[in-house]
């Protein structure tokens, strides 16, 4: 199986799926705060107030905004702490009357709410530590992409965490002893994560100097915890029969106070049944245009591959400096990102994943994705100075920004031309991509509206995804699957997050008329941070129609 080497800016976005917060958590102050949208504000206070509000809340937090640490805390004293910390830090804030401020310094306010709001949902629904058994398993499932991703890596820097390891998985057991509360799918995907990771122990064991004691006795002692929590999720299995997914009314709270969404469950299900409407529909349409030319054929090798991919960066480069899509600092290049995840280095695979099957034919729609869209918001997170708008966002509050953003490349470059000089099949390419994101975006909806099982969610994307055959009982699939049940709406808000940016399109260009330009409008959109799409059309455009509805 081929696997991607994902960009850091998505192995962070995927640790923060799996619930991979900092190791550094620390409880001297209040981390929580139970906010209610609507509860008028007391006092007036500064934005400097604000700012240092945020910067404690992240201090405590261990959110650097870069990244997470290796292993989260699941001590039950600490997490009890967070939880009894909520009402100090819900005070603080809503002490603050934003209401005289300037809309930037506004949007600031709710990036903070939302934040709280996040880290409070997960104490009050989806708790982890206690109803998900991929809390712990994660880590096995990074250690062994680890070690297949980074031929090169030495196994000592993982030292630490090896050693940790059954001091962990006991205490999964202890936080998991409610196994009536465990959701059977969830535990389905831990027990697979932990049978995996024993060959990934196995190897590690081969891999290891024979003359280093320390490390050799540190896999054996996580082998075999990992053998133990294995066995005690088999034991159990039957009696693990909760809902995985949190339900409508959950789901709603979570996409108003959380990722400030201006839609409700009802409203998302139609928009994406909607677009998957359209992107099939277009797809087959291109098809028939393009029945008389000859298929795209795949590369065969990592060095025709290697080569399709430097020439589809250098194409969006060029394209994207002369048909000025959007400024380019000196500090957006492709420099650290080729090669970071595309497995040059490995041996070419018999099979391949899923989404190989379309960048091995036509690669832009890809690199636009990874580079133009996850590399380079990464670069502009770590240049962005704003104290409270710097870096990614934990909970998913901006997922719809970074991933609709993403998403969105892929088909609207299209449109502006970037395959205009491929072969007119690569756009059936682009929407064959387009289609999958949307079926992974049903499968998000109704699995946590509990009208879908994991396997209902599996068999409908093996049936209605393009080449589908090729995702059946794939580790692509898995993870994907997985990725969104325990990340809530984290494919929907990749497809709506889509149809946001569209809109917020539509409704500057509208507003500008004529002066509409291009540049000036992305350059503007970058500005504003990797922040929710509802506050980037307020800050750009001064509507606040969403706004209003998010605090009603």
């Amino acid at each position: 199986m081929h696997k991607r080497r994902l960009p850091s800016i998505a192995i962070a976005a995927i640790r923060e799926t799996v619930n991979l917060p900092a190791q550094s958590i620390r409880v001297r102050l209040p981390l929580l705060v139970l906010l209610c949208s609507g509860v008028p504000a007391v006092a007036q206070a500064s934005h400097a107030e604000l700012v240092e509000l945020f910067l404690e809340f992240r201090a405590m937090t261990g959110v650097s905004g870069d990244e997470y640490g290796a292993l989260p805390v699941v001590d039950p004293v600490i997490i009890e702490a967070e939880a009894l910390a909520l009402d100090e830090f819900q005070a603080r804030l809503l002490a603050i009357d934003p209401s005289v401020w300037s809309i930037p310094e506004q949007v600031d306010y709710h990036l903070v709410r939302a934040e709280l709001n996040g880290l409070q949902f997960r104490h009050r629904v989806t708790r982890p530590w206690f109803r998900d058994p991929g809390t712990y398993s994660d880590i096995v499932y990074f250690l062994g992409e680890l070690r297949r991703t980074s031929p090169d890596h030495d196994p000592r820097e993982v030292l630490a965490v090896l050693e940790a390891l059954p001091d962990f998985f006991g205490q999964a057991m202890v936080n998991l002893a409610d196994v009536d509360a465990i959701p059977g799918d969830l535990a389905l995907l831990a027990g697979r994560d932990l049978r995996n990771g024993d060959a990934d122990f196995a190897a590690m064991l081969a891999e290891a100097p024979p003359d280093d004691p320390q490390l050799l006795d540190a896999i054996r002692g996580a082998r075999q915890a990992n053998a133990e929590l294995l066995a005690w999720l088999e034991t159990n299995s039957d009696r693990m029969t909760a809902p995985a997914g949190i339900g409508r009314e959950n789901y709603d709270w979570l996409l108003k106070n959380v990722y400030l969404f201006p839609y409700n469950w009802n409203e998302l299900s139609t928009i994406v049944e909607l677009e998957d409407n359209r992107v099939r529909t277009f797809q087959r349409l291109e098809e028939n245009r393009n029945r008389a030319l000859p298929e795209i054929q795949p590369v065969q090798s990592q060095e025709e591959y290697r080569q399709s991919v430097a020439a589809a960066i250098d194409d969006l480069m060029n394209f994207i400096r002369d048909e000025n899509v959007f400024s380019m600092p000196g500090y957006l290049t492709p420099e650290g990102y080729f090669g970071s995840w595309h497995g040059f280095d490995s041996p070419w695979p018999e099979t391949h994943d899923y989404f190989f099957n379309f960048s091995h034919r036509e690669p832009r729609m890809e690199e636009a994705h990874e580079m133009v869209g996850h590399h380079f918001d990464e670069l502009r997170g770590r240049n962005n100075t704003h104290p409270i708008r710097r870096g990614w966002r934990p909970y998913k509050i901006a997922t719809a920004r970074t991933e609709g953003f993403a998403f969105a490349l892929e088909e609207l470059l299209m449109h502006a031309g970037y395959l205009d000089r491929r072969s007119p099949r690569a756009r059936e390419i682009a929407y064959e991509q387009a289609a999958f994101r949307t079926v992974r975006a049903l499968s998000d909806i109704y699995m946590h509206d509990n009208q879908w099982t994991l396997q209902d969610a599996m068999a409908f994307s093996v049936a209605n995804a393009p080449h589908g055959e090729l995702l059946d009982d794939s580790p692509h699939l898995w993870f994907e699957m997985a990725t969104t049940l325990r990340g809530v709406g984290h494919h929907m808000l990749m497809v709506v997050g889509k149809v946001q940016f569209m809109k917020l399109l539509r409704d500057r260009s509208q507003q500008l008329g004529d002066e509409f330009e291009l540049q000036a409008f992305m350059d503007d959109f970058f500005d504003s941070g990797l922040i929710p799409m509802s506050l980037i059309r307020w800050e750009m455009t001064g509507m606040d129609d969403e706004m209003r509805r998010l605090l009603q």
